[in-house]
C-alpha cells in the first residue's frame, strides 16, 4: 500500500498504530446548525488527502468533497439543508440545492417541472436527492491488503397508486486512495412498468473551475440546449470569469468510450506552468448511463460547470416522452450504475485526458435530436 510516499505492507501499518482512523475512517456526524439540523452524515479521510462527506439524510450525496484542502465540487449559498425544507413545487427544488460533487436527480422525473409537481413529486429534478437512506451500513475493514471504507443504503421513491423504486447505493473508498466510487443499483420494486429518469449532477467549482480552465472530455457531437445555449457555443469547453447576470448554458454531448465503456469528464485549470494547477474527473459506463449534459454556469457565486452522466434530457419529462427518449423499468427489473470521481494534480494526468480527446473529432451541431439514441 502506498502512504506518504512509500509503501508499506498491511502488517507493518497495524504494528504502526492503535487504530486506523489515525490514517483513514469514517467518522459519523450530525449537522446541528440551522435548516441543516438534524442531517446526519458520514465524513470519509482516506490518508492520501482525500476528504468527503456523504449525506446519510439525502440520498448518500456527497455534499463536499476536498483533496489536500482544495475544494473538488461546488457549495452553494443554501449550504447543507436537511430533508424536511423540501419543497417540490415547480423550481423551489433549488432553495435545498446544496449544489455538491454529486447530486442525484429522478427517478421518475429529472429536468424542467411539470404543472402537477405538488401531487406527484414532478418539480425540478425530482424527489430522490431529498430522501433519506434507511438500513444504513458502515463499514471499515481489512479485505486482502486493502483497508475498505463504504456506506452504504436504501433510498425509497414510492407512492400510493404510482411509483415503487429503490435505489441501492454504495459509496466506497480505500485506504490511501485519491478517488471513490458510487454504485447504485434502481429496481421496480412495484407490479407496474414505471418511468424511468436519472442524472448525476456532479458541480465542479473553483479552483478547478477558473478563467482559461476547460473542459476536457471525448465529446464527438455537442448541441446547445437551446438559444442561449447557441449563442458562443463555440467556446462550450472554455470557462469564463464570473460574470455578473450570467444565464446559464447547457450542452448535450455524444461521447466516444472507451475499449471497455467508460468516458471520463474533467475540468482542469490552467496553473499546472505555476505548480498550482488542478482538477477534478467524472468517469462513468456510456453503457449504463448513454446521454450527458454540461451545465455552464460562470455567475457569481454560482460559478460551476455540472458534468452530468444521465440516461435522459434535462428539459422534462414530457420532452423525453414526446420524442420517444424516456427509459422505463419493468416490474422486477434491475439497472445498475457506476461513477468514480478524483482529483487531477499532476501535468501528465492532464495529457492523458488530451490524448483520449484527441483521438476523437468534435463536431457542434444544431440539436441533440440528431445523435441521441432511442432506449
Amino acid at each position: 500500500m502506498d502512504l506518504y510516499g512509500k509503501k508499506y505492507a498491511t502488517s507493518e501499518l497495524r504494528r504502526r498504530v492503535g487504530n486506523m482512523d489515525q490514517i483513514a475512517g469514517i467518522r459519523t456526524v450530525q449537522l446541528d446548525d440551522g435548516n441543516e439540523r438534524p442531517t446526519r452524515a458520514a465524513i470519509f479521510h482516506t490518508g492520501s488527502g482525500l476528504e468527503f462527506t456523504v449525506l446519510l439524510d439525502r440520498c448518500l450525496d456527497i455534499p463536499s468533497a476536498s483533496f489536500c484542502g482544495k475544494a473538488m465540487g461546488w457549495r452553494s449559498a443554501t449550504g447543507d439543508v436537511a430533508p424536511q425544507y423540501y419543497e417540490p413545487e415547480g423550481l423551489r427544488w433549488l432553495r435545498s440545492y446544496f449544489g455538491g460533487l454529486v447530486t442525484t436527480c429522478g427517478l421518475t422525473h429529472v429536468g424542467a417541472p411539470r404543472p402537477e409537481s405538488a401531487l406527484l413529486g414532478n418539480g425540478l429534478h425530482g424527489r430522490i436527492g431529498n430522501l433519506p437512506a434507511r438500513d444504513i451500513q458502515i463499514s471499515q475493514e481489512w479485505v486482502g491488503n486493502q483497508y475498505v471504507l463504504s456506506v452504504s443504503g436504501v433510498m425509497r421513491e414510492a407512492v400510493v397508486f404510482g411509483e415503487n423504486l429503490a435505489l441501492r447505493r454504495t459509496v466506497a473508498t480505500c485506504m490511501g486512495e485519491r478517488r471513490f466510487w458510487i454504485h447504485d443499483t434502481v429496481t421496480n420494486e412495484g407490479f407496474n412498468k414505471t418511468k424511468f429518469m436519472l442524472l448525476y449532477h456532479c458541480n465542479i467549482g473553483w479552483p478547478a473551475v477558473d478563467a482559461g480552465s476547460e473542459l476536457i472530455s471525448p465529446s464527438r457531437y455537442v448541441a446547445p440546449r437551446d438559444a442561449t445555449a447557441a449563442n458562443g457555443q463555440e467556446n462550450w469547453n472554455k470557462l469564463d470569469p464570473p460574470t455578473h447576470k450570467y444565464a446559464e448554458k447547457c450542452y448535450y454531448h455524444e461521447m466516444t468510450p472507451a475499449r471497455d465503456g467508460t468516458v471520463t469528464a474533467a475540468i482542469v485549470n490552467d496553473g499546472f506552468k505555476k505548480g498550482d494547477g488542478f482538477g477534478v474527473y467524472v468517469t462513468y459506463n456510456k453503457k449504463q448511463l448513454p446521454r450527458f449534459v454540461e451545465w455552464k454556469q460562470m455567475g457569481e457565486q454560482d460559478y460551476v460547470v455540472g458534468l452530468e452522466p444521465c440516461n435522459c434530457g434535462v428539459e422534462g419529462r414530457e420532452v423525453d416522452e414526446r420524442q420517444g427518449l424516456l427509459h422505463s423499468l419493468n416490474p422486477g427489473e434491475s439497472r445498475e450504475f457506476d461513477l468514480e470521481l478524483g482529483p487531477i494534480t499532476t501535468r501528465a494526468e492532464v495529457d492523458a485526458l488530451r490524448a483520449a480527446r484527441n483521438k476523437t473529432k468534435t463536431e457542434i451541431v444544431d440539436s441533440y435530436k440528431r445523435f441521441v439514441k432511442k432506449p
